[in-house]
């Protein structure tokens, strides 16, 4: 493409709705370039010489920040190196000390790296004649006064919310378009008709915005923190109590609103944050991949990031199933179906049961097993744990037959030797064990799918089709689906923890002391708005010198529980798995983005109500995001029609870009030409939107069982084998590849350049079909060619 892209020519319209300018983008095209980061910046064909002269002022801001910005790294790393000299010796305190002091530096030092790209993007011009400049973090001179806001900052709201109808105070706000280190372009809004700065700017709308989506995809999303709109700010700031859900049809942004509120919440409500951490739930690892820089891009790093396939340490559960499986495993039944398995585990035996223990007859009495099990359940403990209390019990009766005979009251110790002697009898633990039985959550759970009668005595009302559905051999593979079962059957089984809870009271009454320590430290330091706080410094010190973050500890502990939850593609997650998040979120704060519409899962959301109501009552509100910033209006009218025609629940969306073009039917005569059909399309589109540095993706989305087929066909045409996404592990390199072959789930939460859309009639056919095909339609930013031999379905034409 020598450099070019295609551009936009913008026709500036009021919008009465926002209070802002609103851009439609015309089929011209201009000259530009790309730069390595997929920025696109747009080169006019003359820059009158007073906004040159303007770009030369704010370069010299700029450049200033960044000295500011090199000066605070500098300083870090010397102080880290300070530090790491210091080496190990000295006290065990003194060495916890250096620890903690090298994770203060490290992590400050990666938040200063980490804000590289972009690091002010913003000006507002206010009312009383002064001007603030927004970034990526906050920048102090040497003398503490402000000389960059932070973005998350109250003092930058405006930047995102001021209207010409509310302007807040704000005469001008002016983007800062920026290449590396040097200042390309300015984007200003002057709120304020009757000001000079009417006079003197170009009234360009929200250039910066269709710039930001005219860009080529990459492997990684961006994040949209120099261009985010009045109502994703709205949902980005709102309080962090209760739950938040943010319900928005395709390219409204809802992952990067989601991200965003994510670093703004660390930001506004760090010290009650940090402690114990946010996380982050997304639908597959490719996924996560694709937003991973996103959050580090915004300054902050301790936010743990897991699939619900992820969620237990050490679990690996990789398996496959049948959509009608997981539907049945995602029912929220399977909390009685699981508590009743764990109870049967609890019985009472059929009979006494005699024993010959040291030549003296002992007897396991019914009565006094059913004694023994009704005081346990009264310790309300979980299995593993309450079973403590019943052995102590039935042991105690035992030892009691055991004295009779011997006849003569005993001392204490002594009876405390029969107890531990008769522990030790293999036929009494054999008793005992029948009776109450330890547990492992992968045991009880699997012993359901392969033992038919524990499923029936567990799931009595479960109909004979859905038990036959989940029968599976022994050593079968976990699958995503099951995991949240494991959860449920953790949570009831329970794990011994004296030997933790012990440990974790000989160490309380150092806490108190390391943490106000901690407190004098980071105020000492100058890092007491930090990202480590002192909860976390204080953990280190008295740590033993511990180099783990919340989010490392978090990940590593089934049990831990989060101060806030965010959860993207929730619409997929079945009601088992709604319990385990909501099991690792007590205080219910969480936020949830989604869109019932496309929702492909069996077991997932048809409506939030449905599905939130039972667990968490009246405690969470809905926001709606409403303007469509990626796809195209001819691309986004086709889908809400379909979606229409097909029954989804859609939410209002009005796209906010016309891209003449943007999609193409391409219909052939017969079966056997969608192929060479498909090949003649992706040539096309990797010519046009695939530029020579890398930026631009395609992807070509076909029904599930021919991914394979259409694999070979385009490898065999280009000759160099595109990149497929298969298997998690090989789904970042696959993202990483200009040319991408997908199933329509795989592509949910990606976008791309350009997508060539295949047999669109046969992927609603399918399980879910309405919704896939729903998600594939949305996935590009630029075109859609749709590939067809058969009808195409209800709402494609117009």
């Amino acid at each position: 493409m020598d450099g070019c892209i295609a551009g936009v020519r913008e026709r500036a319209t009021w919008d009465q709705r926002t209070g802002r300018i609103r851009v439609r983008e015309t089929s011209d095209r201009t000259s530009g370039t790309r730069a390595p980061d997929g920025q696109v910046t747009a080169t006019p064909d003359h820059q009158p010489s007073g906004r040159q002269e303007e770009i030369g002022k704010e370069q010299l801001v700029v450049d200033t920040l960044y000295a500011r910005l090199d000066e605070l790294r500098a300083a870090t790393r010397a102080r880290l190196a300070g530090v790491r000299r210091g080496g190990p010796s000295g006290s065990p305190q003194n060495r916890s000390e250096r620890d903690a002091f090298a994770t203060l530096y490290e992590d400050r030092l990666a938040q200063l790296e980490s804000v590289e790209e972009r690091l002010t993007f913003g000006r507002l011009d206010l009312d009383d004649d002064t001007t603030r400049y927004v970034g990526r973090i906050g920048l102090s001179d040497e003398d503490h006064a402000s000389i960059l806001t932070d973005w998350r900052a109250p003092a930058a709201q405006a930047f995102y919310r001021a209207t010409a109808a509310h302007p807040d105070g704000v005469r001008r706000r002016r983007h800062l378009v920026t290449r590396g280190r040097s200042v390309t372009g300015l984007e200003d809004e002057v709120l304020d008709l009757s000001s000079d700065s009417a006079s003197q700017s170009s009234l360009s709308g929200e250039g910066a915005l269709l710039a930001a989506m005219a860009a080529g995809r990459t492997s990684r999303m961006g994040d949209i923190v120099a261009t985010i709109q009045a109502e994703q700010d709205a949902i980005i700031r709102s309080e962090l109590a209760g739950a938040l859900v943010v319900q928005g049809g395709p390219g409204t942004g809802k992952t990067a609103v989601a991200l965003h509120r994510a670093a703004y919440l660390l930001y506004a409500h760090r010290r009650l944050l940090e402690r114990s951490g946010v996380l982050l739930v997304g639908p597959s690892l490719s996924f996560l991949h694709y937003i991973d820089q996103v959050l580090p891009s915004l300054g902050e790093t301790g936010v743990v990031s897991t699939t619900i396939a992820e969620l237990l340490p050490g679990l690996v559960a990789d398996g496959e199933e049948s959509p009608e499986v997981a539907r049945i495993k995602g029912r929220a039944s399977w909390a009685r179906i699981v508590q009743r398995a764990v109870r049967a585990r609890q019985r009472v035996p059929a009979a006494d049961q005699h024993l010959r223990i040291d030549g003296h007859d002992l007897v396991v009495r019914r009565s006094d097993v059913r004694d023994a099990i009704a005081k346990a359940h009264r310790t309300h403990k979980p299995h593993n744990l309450a079973r403590v209390p019943f052995v102590r019990e039935m042991l105690g009766r035992l030892a009691d037959q055991y004295l009779a005979e011997l006849g003569g009251p005993v001392a204490p110790e002594e009876r405390a030797e029969v107890i531990d002697d008769l522990r030790r009898q293999r036929e009494i633990r054999i008793a005992l064990n029948l009776a109450w039985m330890p547990l492992t959550p992968e045991r009880l759970i699997e012993d359901l799918f392969v033992k038919p009668h524990r499923l029936a005595e567990a799931a009595p009302d479960m109909s004979r089709a859905d038990r036959a559905a989940l029968a599976r051999p022994q050593g079968s593979p976990w699958t995503p689906a099951d995991v949240p079962l494991l959860d449920e059957a953790a949570e009831l089984l329970g794990e011994d923890d004296q030997a933790a809870r012990a440990q974790a009271k000989a160490e309380a009454a150092d806490r108190a002391a390391n943490l106000e320590y901690a407190r004098q430290v980071l105020e000492s330091s100058g890092a007491g708005g930090g990202i480590v706080g002192a909860e976390i410094l204080a953990d280190r010190f008295g740590g033993g010198g511990s180099r783990l973050t919340t989010a490392e500890r978090a990940a590593q502990d089934r049990t831990w529980t989060y101060a806030h939850v965010v959860v993207d593609e929730a619409q997929e997650l079945s009601a088992m798995a709604w319990r385990a998040l909501v099991r690792r979120c007590p205080t219910r704060s969480m936020t949830i983005v989604g869109d019932v519409a496309q929702t492909s899962s069996l077991a997932g959301a048809r409506s939030w109500a449905s599905m939130l109501d039972p667990l968490l009552r009246d405690a969470w509100r809905q926001a709606t995001l409403t303007v469509n910033y990626r796809t195209p209006t001819q691309i986004a009218d086709t889908a809400q029609r379909f979606a229409a025609a097909s029954g989804l629940p859609t939410s209002s969306l009005t796209s906010a870009r016309d891209v003449p073009g943007a999609l193409v039917l391409a219909p052939v005569p017969v079966a056997g030409a969608v192929g060479p059909e498909v090949v003649a399309r992706v040539r096309a589109a990797l010519a046009e939107f695939v530029g020579p540095d890398g930026a631009g993706r395609v992807a070509v989305v076909v029904p599930a069982g021919r991914v394979g087929e259409v694999r070979e066909q385009l490898v065999e045409a280009h000759g160099s084998t595109p990149l497929l996404a298969g298997p998690a592990a090989a789904l970042p390199g696959a993202l990483a590849a200009a040319l991408t072959v997908l199933s329509p789930t795989q592509s949910k939460g990606l976008e791309f350049d350009a997508v060539v859309l295949v047999e669109p009639a046969e992927i609603l056919a399918a399980t879910s079909g309405a919704s896939d095909l729903y998600v594939a339609m949305t996935r590009p930013t630029q075109r859609l060619v749709v590939v067809h031999a058969q009808p195409l379905p209800g709402g494609f034409a117009d």
